[in-house]
C-alpha cells in the first residue's frame, strides 16, 4: 500500500473513485462493484469473508464476515485494485472515524452489538433529525427485553427488500431466521449494513424518550408511539392516507434506496399488511 501511495503521488498511477452509501449491505456493494468493473461480485465477497484480525486486531473475534464494519464513504483507488486493497482501505476508514467513537466503558453494547445496532438504525432513519428518535426505541426495547420488530432485520433475513406496493405479509414475518427480530429477541447475530457516523452516534447517545413503536408514513417521517394502543392508530392513520394516495403507475418502479423507508418497531406483525 505504501509503494501505491507513493506512485499515486507521483503521478504514476491513474486513480478511479468509488461510493458506498450509508446503509449498503455487503451484497449490495457487491452488485456495484462488479457492475462499475472493478472486479466480481463473487471476489468482493470472498474477500470480505477473509477477516484480516492480522491488519485490524479490533475486530471481534466473533466475526465471520465484515458486513457492518466496512464504512460507507467516497474512495481513491488506483486503476485495477483488488477486493482485498478496497476492503482494507474500507476498514481502515472505519478505524479512523468508527472506532474511536466506541468507548466501552461508557457503553452496555460491545463492538458488534453497537454496530449491529447502528445498521439497523441506519436502515430505518431517512430524516436525520429522527435518528436519535429511532434509536431510543430500540435502546428501550433492549433493555426491557422487548423484541426489535424491525422489518429491515426481517428483510436482509430472507433477502427482500419490501417496497410501498409489496410490503412484507404475515407469512415473510412469521419466517424463523435467526435475523428475524420479531421472533428472536435482542440483537441480530451480524450487522444488516454498514451504518454512517450519525446512525453511530445516535445509537450510543438515543433521545431521552419513552417511545417505544414508531410508524412510517412512507414519505421519509415517522410517527412515534409510547403505547400500543396510540402505534395501532397510528397505523390506522398511515393506511387511511395511502389509501387516498393514487397508485402508483404501473411502469413506475421505486426508486433504489439503501434506506427504505419501511414500518417498524411492533411487537406484533403489523396490521396493514396483508394475511
Amino acid at each position: 500500500m505504501a509503494t501505491i501511495a507513493r506512485k499515486i503521488w507521483q503521478g504514476e498511477v491513474v486513480e478511479e473513485s468509488f461510493t458506498v452509501p450509508e446503509g449498503w449491505s455487503i451484497d449490495q456493494m457487491a452488485e456495484y462493484f462488479e457492475s462499475a468493473g472493478f472486479f466480481t461480485a463473487d471476489e468482493f465477497l470472498a474477500a470480505t469473508e477473509a477477516i484480516p484480525r492480522a491488519q485490524h486486531p479490533w475486530l471481534p473475534e466473533s466475526l465471520t464476515k465484515l458486513e457492518g464494519f466496512l464504512y460507507p464513504d467516497t474512495y481513491l483507488v488506483p486503476k485495477g485494485v483488488t477486493p482485498e486493497m478496497v476492503v482494507n482501505q474500507m476498514l481502515e476508514r472505519f478505524e479512523q472515524i468508527a472506532l474511536p467513537l466506541h468507548q466501552p466503558d461508557q457503553t452496555p453494547y460491545s463492538l458488534q452489538e453497537w454496530v449491529t445496532l447502528a445498521s439497523i438504525v441506519e436502515k430505518e432513519a431517512v430524516v436525520q433529525e429522527e435518528r436519535p428518535l429511532i434509536a431510543s426505541v430500540f435502546a428501550k426495547r433492549l433493555r426491557e427485553d422487548i423484541p426489535l420488530a424491525a422489518d429491515p432485520t426481517v428483510e436482509y433475513g430472507l433477502g427482500i427488500r419490501q417496497t410501498v406496493e409489496n410490503p412484507l405479509t404475515y407469512d415473510q414475518v412469521a419466517t424463523p431466521s435467526p435475523y428475524n427480530t420479531y421472533i428472536n429477541p435482542g440483537l441480530p447475530p451480524t450487522p444488516i449494513a454498514s451504518p454512517g457516523v450519525a446512525s453511530l452516534e445516535a445509537s450510543l447517545n438515543p433521545a431521552d424518550t419513552a417511545y417505544l413503536f414508531f410508524m412510517a408514513r412512507y414519505d421519509g417521517t415517522h410517527i412515534f408511539s409510547r403505547t400500543l394502543q396510540e402505534h395501532e392508530a397510528a397505523k390506522a392513520a398511515v393506511d387511511r392516507d395511502l389509501s387516498a394516495t393514487p397508485s402508483p403507475s404501473p411502469t413506475a418502479t421505486p426508486a433504489p434506496s439503501p434506506a427504505l423507508p419501511v414500518p417498524s418497531a411492533s411487537p406484533t406483525p403489523p396490521t396493514n399488511q396483508p394475511p
